[in-house]
């Protein structure tokens, strides 16, 4: 696996008229003068109360994991300018978010490793509700509010139920990729019946294609199983601070230790969904959510 993205990324030209990778110049001296960084990363990570405390520590775990593996830190190094901007909001309900590791800018091991501890500190909390559509508004704000120029702005949302708060999630969406935003999807699938109180839906996946991810390169990894998650992270990292996609020979599942299929998660590209053909509804959410309400009472 050594050199696999390292060897992918300096064959790859910079398109954008700035410079190739074989130019000789390293790329912590390309952007010293300035802040530009190959990518703006928002991770948008899910703490409502369908998520347990033991979830979230493994939410927060596997991103850290990400951060200091190998694969991840030769995204980032071996990139254009071999710096990224990251940062790790935990979101519910609208109004209920919360930035749990500001911006930070990662350009070398040693910043990805603080990064990681960083992700570590602290308690998660709960917040009530799942608005999709309120943590998309809240990440697009936060590119406006950093220091710096990102070739690309990603938010990367992640959650286990759809949408049943604020405005449509699709209007959200289309707002975020209007501004040049890609939108990636990593939805959590690993509820048993039963523990949501009839809240999630069985094409979590599906309805995250269709109505989440937008954007250039947008892309879904559903997660059906907490084992999974670090994997699948990682790779969505991968691709996201490569700028590559699923496939593409970066891809973490032509690693070495990734080979076994069956333990892969699967992509699904935003160009492989067919809004107009589809029969996701993605209000679903919403009307979940008002059929239990006149159940349970709830406000």
């Amino acid at each position: 696996m050594p050199g696999t993205i390292r060897g992918w990324l300096w064959a790859l030209p910079l398109t954008l008229g700035f410079h190739t990778l074989g130019s000789g110049l390293p790329s912590s001296a390309l952007a010293q003068e300035d802040n530009t960084v190959d990518v703006e990363l928002v991770l948008a990570v899910d703490a409502s109360w369908s998520m347990d405390f033991e979830e979230q520590i493994i939410q927060r775990d596997g991103y850290a994991s990400a951060f200091r593996s190998e694969e991840v830190i030769e995204a980032i190094i071996y990139g254009g300018y071999g710096r990224v901007a990251v940062t790790y909001v935990e979101w519910a309900g609208m109004g209920s978010q919360e930035i749990v590791v500001p911006w930070t800018l990662i350009d070398s091991a040693e910043a990805a490793h603080a990064f990681a501890d960083a992700l570590e500190r602290g308690t998660p909390r709960h917040f009530r509700r799942t608005s999709i559509s309120g943590a998309i508004s809240f990440s697009s704000q936060l590119f406006d509010e950093n220091a710096f120029e990102g070739l690309r702005k990603v938010i990367d949302i992640s959650g286990d139920g759809p949408n049943n708060q604020g405005a449509p999630v699709t209007l959200a969406r289309d707002r975020a990729v209007e501004a040049g935003i890609t939108i990636n999807g990593l939805p959590l699938m690993t509820n048993a019946p039963g523990e949501t109180m009839g809240y999630a839906i069985d094409n979590l996946d599906g309805y995250f294609a269709e109505c989440v991810i937008g954007g250039g390169g947008a892309f879904v990894i559903p997660v059906t199983s907490w084992q999974e998650f670090p994997q699948a992270v990682r790779r969505k990292l991968v691709l996201e601070l490569a700028g590559a996609m699923p496939g593409d020979p970066i891809d973490p599942v032509g690693f070495t230790n990734l080979r076994q299929a069956r333990d892969v998660p699967p992509v699904i590209s935003a160009q492989a969904s067919n809004p107009a053909a589809s029969d996701v509804d993605c209000l679903i959410g919403e009307r979940i959510w008002n059929d239990r309400r006149q159940i349970w009472s709830v406000p």
